[in-house]
């Protein structure tokens, strides 16, 4: 399970709203080729959001704010229908306005991978359950924290640019 962040334009989020599976095919297309549109947080999106929460950061900068669709609160996950031809991985994208991207760059502009860690404990990510279970193994939070600079430079280019991000779990 990784987390992904797709950078696109205001134009490309409004049609992306209209045709999801438009932007899937765009999200394939920018993760098999090299290029600075795509990027994330692989394996550490869960313990990424955890220790970002814990910084204060309200702003969900791993899953998106904003949903393309509505998905239906459901009693068994079954009854939510999948679009097998554009199969984004665990539900569908979310995404952040150009605006909440702007937000999410000053955010992790003003953070260290230090502060990131400061007074964490593995063990609390154990306790909490967060994906994926390493926390019995030392240094794990820096394999986390070392995604901080990647998510700068990102969101630090996607708002320059006036971009919009698709986020995604696969």
């Amino acid at each position: 399970m990784n987390g992904n962040w797709l950078r696109v334009t205001p134009a490309e989020l409004a049609r992306a709203k209209d045709d999801l599976g438009w932007a899937y095919d765009v999200a394939q297309a920018a993760m098999d080729g090299a290029g600075e549109r795509v990027d994330g947080t692989g394996k550490a999106w869960h313990a990424f959001d955890f220790l970002l929460d814990r910084q204060g950061v309200e702003l969900p900068i791993v899953y998106g704010a904003e949903a393309f669709v509505e998905t239906p609160e459901a009693e068994d996950e079954d009854d939510v229908t999948e679009d097998s031809e554009h199969d984004w991985g665990y539900g569908p994208p979310r995404y952040l306005t150009p605006e909440q991207v702007a937000e999410a760059a000053a955010t992790l502009g003003g953070l260290t991978e230090d502060d990131l860690s400061r007074g964490v404990d593995q063990a609390e990510l154990a306790r909490a359950d967060i994906y994926p279970q390493v926390w019995d193994r030392p240094d794990q939070l820096s394999w986390v924290t070392h995604h901080l600079p990647y998510a700068q430079r990102f969101f630090a280019a996607a708002a320059r640019e006036g971009d919009a991000v698709i986020c995604w779990l696969d």
